[in-house]
């Protein structure tokens, strides 16, 4: 294994898209972090278009309730599934 230099990724020999993903697995996670990031920029709209300080706290509140809800939901579905 090679000396890691600050600043860049540990790991031991450049590779390819082609030799590092043989079965799609850096598109797929690839597409899983841009769905990430357009879910988190969606949240983060909605609470920068709120007027005041306390407004921006109860819409967050408001999302990590809406978020946990439908958690509990997704996750009660999969233990019926199971």
């Amino acid at each position: 294994m090679t000396e890691r230099r600050p600043g860049h990724w540990p790991v031991d020999e450049p590779v390819t898209l082609d030799s590092a993903d043989q079965g799609g697995a850096y598109m797929q996670r690839a597409a899983e972090r841009a769905l990430h990031e357009m879910v988190l920029d969606s949240i983060r709209h909605d609470l920068q278009q709120q007027p005041t300080p306390l407004s921006v706290l109860t819409a967050a509140r408001s999302w990590c309730t809406r978020i946990t809800a439908a958690a509990d939901e997704i996750a009660r579905e999969k233990r019926k599934a199971a």
